[in-house]
């Protein structure tokens, strides 16, 4: 059975490692079928794609992750199949990332006003020339003794109710939706069962506007949560997807790249979607 993982980070966004260093722990970890699905940037993909040529049976899906907010949260929509030369949607992109760059500046200084001075350049390194994100900015805690742990850092002071929190200007999960299926991809909501207390609230809409898969095989999930996204898949006729979410951080929660992930069925089932609105596929997709 082949090992799928549809969700991964990379230093494009707030990952650790660099495309061609994820690309390789991948392939050694038997891995066949993934998607590098950085925040709100696909910058890191070319350099995947040179990177798993060298590795003989291994499939890379291009994909992004958008954020978006609702009163009682976030909620993230994965995009999947997506076209790189696409300027329209890297122009749509960029300008997203430069919202991100804008928070993260006000979070920093309001870290300072709090007694927690952190430098912006620390920052910037910290993020490698990808987009930054608020992960970079808890590294930068962590290494500034602010707190001890990564997560802390979000449970503390830059969580959603944190008071170095800063929201930036996001679309709707709507418009995230609507734009993916635009530039021709395929929305998939991403770990449903984390930010939102009830993620079925938002189903009807956005299957509306073009909703096609959601993850239940997704990192920690419990077998109760798989069973009941499961159910909400075969309501809303979702394709099942998921993937481990990884960035590299060595947290304690942290699970490796193919540890979790969903079957190849549900990677055929996107992918004849894919075909079907003029995608050339891979032959190991079909």
């Amino acid at each position: 059975m082949a090992v799928v993982d549809l969700h991964l980070h990379t230093t494009a966004s707030d990952g650790r490692l660099t495309p061609p260093e994820l690309v390789e722990l991948v392939a050694k970890n038997g891995v066949e079928v993934f998607s590098i699905t950085d925040h709100d940037s696909m910058e890191g993909l070319a350099a995947a794609q040179e990177a798993a040529k060298s590795w003989p049976g291994l499939t890379l899906i291009p994909g992004v992750e958008l954020g978006t907010e609702v009163d009682e949260g976030e909620i993230h929509v994965l995009g999947y199949f997506l076209d790189t030369a696409d300027q329209g949607l890297q122009q749509e992109l960029a300008r997203l990332r430069d919202g991100r760059d804008g928070r993260a500046r006000r979070m920093v200084e309001r870290l300072a006003t709090l007694g927690m001075p952190i430098e912006w350049k620390r920052v910037e390194e910290l993020a490698q020339g990808g987009a930054i994100a608020r992960p970079h900015v808890a590294l930068a805690l962590v290494e500034g003794g602010y707190v001890s742990e990564f997560q802390e850092a979000f449970e503390k002071y830059i969580g959603r109710d944190g008071p170095a929190y800063v929201s930036r200007d996001k679309m709707t999960p709507e418009e995230a939706t609507r734009l993916i299926v635009r530039h021709g991809g395929l929305p998939v909501l991403a770990h449903p069962a984390r930010y939102v207390k009830n993620p079925e609230g938002h189903l009807p809409v956005l299957k509306g506007a073009g909703l096609v898969g959601m993850e239940v095989h997704y990192k920690d999930y419990t077998p109760g949560e798989v069973e009941e996204l499961l159910g909400l898949c075969q309501k809303y006729d979702l394709i099942p997807t998921g993937g481990t979410d990884y960035h590299a951080l060595r947290t304690s929660d942290e699970m490796m790249p193919g540890t979790a992930g969903p079957p190849m069925e549900s990677v055929r089932r996107l992918a004849a979607l894919a075909g079907a609105r003029g995608k050339d596929m891979s032959p190991a997709l079909t």
